[in-house]
Formats: C-alpha cells, sequence, structure tokens
C-alpha cells in the first residue's frame, strides 16, 4: 500500500516520517519524498494517530488523487531545480519531463496544477531555482557564474534576470544581506 504525504522536501523530512512510522510501529518497506511504502493497509486507529503525528510536524496525509497529483509534480521539481537528476532528465524539456515521470498529458496537469495551486508549474520551478540560488548565494563557495551552471541557467545574465524579477534585489546585493531573505521550501 503507498501513502501520499505533502511538505516533504529534503531528506530530513524522510527521517522525520521514518521516525513516524517506526514510534508508532507502522511497518513500512520504504520512504521516499512524498511516498510511503507500507507492508499492509492502516487500520483506522493507527490511521489517525499517523495524521496527527504528520500534522504536528507539519507534514499532511493526502488522500484524493488529485492532490496526489500535485504533490508528485512538487517533488518532480524540487528534486529538478536542485539539479539532483540525472543530466539526461536535467536537459530533458520540463513539460516533457514531468509528463513523462507522471504520465499524463502535461496539457492536463498544468491546468490542474495551475487550478489548485493558483500558479504556473514553471512559477513554481522558478521559484524553486531562486530559493536554491539563495542558498548557494548565502554559502558563499560558488561564484554567480559556478551558480548559473549548477542550477542548468543558460547563463549568468538569465540567472540575475529572474532572481531579480523573483526576490527584487539582485544576486550580489543579496549574498551581502544573506540569509535574512530566505524562505522554506515548505513556504514556496
Amino acid at each position: 500500500m503507498k501513502l501520499h504525504i505533502k511538505n516533504m522536501v529534503c531528506d530530513r523530512c524522510v527521517l522525520a516520517v521514518e521516525e513516524i512510522l517506526q514510534n508508532e510501529a507502522i511497518p513500512f518497506h520504504n520512504v521516499i519524498y512524498g511516498e510511503v511504502h507500507l507492508q499492509n493497509e492502516l487500520i483506522p486507529d493507527q490511521k489517525e494517530r499517523l495524521i496527527k503525528r504528520l500534522d504536528k510536524i507539519g507534514f499532511g496525509l493526502i488522500d484524493n488523487r488529485s492532490a496526489a497529483i500535485i504533490e508528485h509534480i512538487k517533488q518532480l521539481i524540487i528534486k529538478r531545480a536542485r539539479n539532483e537528476n540525472s543530466d539526461y532528465d536535467n536537459k530533458v524539456k520540463l513539460s516533457h519531463y514531468i509528463s513523462g515521470q507522471v504520465n499524463l498529458e502535461y496539457t492536463y496537469l498544468s491546468h490542474l496544477f495551475s487550478s489548485i495551486e493558483g500558479r504556473t508549474i514553471e512559477n513554481y520551478f522558478i521559484e524553486h531555482r531562486i530559493e536554491r540560488a539563495k542558498e548557494l548565494l548565502v554559502y558563499g563557495q560558488m561564484t554567480l557564474s559556478q551558480i548559473a551552471f549548477d542550477l542548468a541557467y543558460s547563463s549568468v545574465a538569465h540567472l540575475s534576470c529572474q532572481f531579480k524579477k523573483v526576490t527584487g534585489l539582485t544576486p550580489t546585493y543579496f549574498r551581502d544581506i544573506g540569509m535574512a531573505k530566505r524562505k522554506s521550501l515548505d513556504k514556496i
């Protein structure tokens, strides 16, 4: 059995969900971003306790198909924005990558995402790329050129233009002011 969990955006999220499952004595095969593969169906009492524990730390159980599709798209976008895919997947057009991974037409996915999230898939992707750029800028270990290359931007100018459009700041100025302007990934 598979459960879908919203707001799982990092390895620490996976560890937190695994810990909840272990504490609740719910046997599972594995936990990945947004999904839990259980060994057995949950009994109502287990499900109720799991929902409460997940809600307590900012996660939520997704019970309908549309919400599960949206969460899957978000997880794919986060991986792609953080450059955690293979080189091949990063070179494929975003629309083809998402529709290929979800096995549904992109026009349907785009409409569904926009109607539920109130923004486009592309805007969500840009926001995550910029958030990753902010993170790398704050670390101060990479040049702007290296960041642009790492995030698969066509040029530093393209990154700078999108960065300023989203944040209202230049990347250089942002680096100077640092953490004050960062967002938590689940707040994007």
